[in-house]
């Protein structure tokens, strides 16, 4: 078998057999295929695109280059929920406890984040004391007996998609739905869930930003979970604007929290609500969506999801006396109001930009090497389609230094106010399963 056949195979539009692309990743991963053929490859790809079968072969092909996560010790069925990423994406924080607390084992294995805030490891290590560097047979009896823990990300998890990913990076081949697709779903079924919930998300804030690219890459995901036997599902919901109200580590927290307890935003207690129904229907705790989303109202309103978050967050060495006192949580030295300068109506926020003003105060990274100020955020005060008097406050600026000029700017920049009411955006456009 040649690399050059295989790239004038793709080129001319025919579908790769499963040795073929077996041999690709292999041949990559161990370093004897060269970059130059396999970024010859990627462009083929990126033009002819991939057929359903060298989807799921490409991901598998990708989950057999590293390590694999055996959940078989866990009781019962193992439902993952996986976010596109957004602005102000609470909803692991929320949905962990949650769908726990029903009964859904949540064996979440997750990363830190580069972008706007960190990642849900990040978040969490807002909690003092909270740690992930847990041994796997701690994990699964953490997952057993309390029905959640989080883990750090496996180094060797899918090394040929780490690889594959900075090739695309440098050759402009990253937006390309079957290579985005096997990526995301090869990480999924590489941490050994047995069920995936999809969070695809779509908008100004979002990697997809427009509908129907949105909606593509959540079929070809859903089709791939599904044909490499993961029951698989995808919710496409708003980006338009940041979920919720908090942009920022401990920030995400406390709004979580509140979330737990009935009291947050109402789109990410919706959002958190849709996704949780179908977590689990898919771990048949429930004979439809609807007792799903009975049972999940239930545990907030009776205080056992946010009694399971204090658990989970004690098990893991964190201080759970944060969920009654957030003011335990790291605070920011210095608050500022941006202010409004008209009265009228919310008309539009643009949320990447939003994101990128938090990250501006430290609460996300520009690169690896950034240190993460946990305290820092932004904190909405009005969303699309609220009513505001001048003066108002638009935003409150959480900060550890005192001149935040550039971020009242952006966030200035990037709010709009109308003398029209404007409409709230949609939040859940599609459900999407096979």
């Amino acid at each position: 078998m040649r690399m050059v056949d295989l790239i004038e195979k793709k080129r001319d539009g025919l579908e790769l057999t499963t040795e073929e692309i077996q041999f690709v990743i292999k041949g990559y991963t161990d370093g004897s295929i060269p970059d130059y053929q396999v970024s010859a490859l990627t462009m083929a790809i990126f033009f002819q695109g991939m057929t359903e079968k060298e989807r799921a072969d490409l991901t598998m092909a990708m989950v057999e280059s590293g390590d694999q996560i055996d959940l078989s010790k866990i009781e019962g069925i193992k439902v993952d929920k996986h976010s596109t990423g957004g602005v102000g994406d609470t909803t692991t924080l929320v949905l962990g406890p949650l769908v726990a607390a029903v009964g859904v084992p949540v064996a979440k294995m997750s990363g830190r984040g580069l972008g706007h805030t960190g990642g849900t490891i990040d978040k969490l290590e807002s909690v003092e004391g909270f740690h992930v560097e847990i041994e796997n047979d701690e994990f699964i009896k953490l997952v057993n007996q309390n029905k959640i823990a989080v883990i750090g990300q496996s180094g060797n998890l899918t090394p040929a998609d780490k690889k594959l990913y900075a090739l695309r990076d440098v050759t402009a081949t990253v937006d390309s739905i079957p290579l985005i697709a096997s990526s995301i779903m090869s990480k999924k079924i590489a941490a050994g869930a047995d069920a995936i919930v999809l969070d695809v998300k779509t908008g100004a804030g979002a990697f997809m930003k427009t509908l129907d690219d949105s909606r593509d890459l959540a079929k070809a995901m859903v089709r791939i979970g599904n044909n490499v036997g993961r029951n698989t599902m995808a919710v496409i919901s708003d980006m338009s604007q940041p979920l919720g109200y908090a942009i920022g580590n401990a920030l995400e927290v406390k709004e979580a929290i509140d979330t737990l307890r009935g009291e947050g935003p109402e789109d990410l207690t919706e959002l958190c609500l849709t996704l949780g129904s179908h977590m689990v229907f898919l771990a048949k705790k429930a004979d439809s969506l609807k007792e799903a989303r009975e049972k999940l109202e239930k545990v907030i309103k009776d205080g056992s999801a946010l009694e399971t978050f204090k658990v989970f967050l004690s098990s893991q060495g964190g201080d759970a006396s944060v969920v009654d006192d957030p003011q335990k949580l790291p605070q920011a030295k210095y608050t500022f109001e941006l202010e409004a300068k008209q009265d009228g109506y919310v008309s539009e926020i643009i949320a990447d930009e939003i994101g990128t003003a938090a990250m501006l105060l430290g609460a996300g990274r520009a690169t690896k090497e950034s240190e993460i100020d946990l305290a820092v955020g932004l904190v909405l005060r009005k969303k699309i389609g609220d009513q505001v008097q001048k003066g108002e406050s638009l935003v409150t600026i959480y900060s550890n230094f005192e001149n935040v000029e550039e971020v009242k700017n952006m966030l200035s920049e990037n709010i709009t106010l109308s003398t029209e009411k404007v409409p709230a955006p949609v939040l859940i456009h599609e459900e999407i399963t096979e």
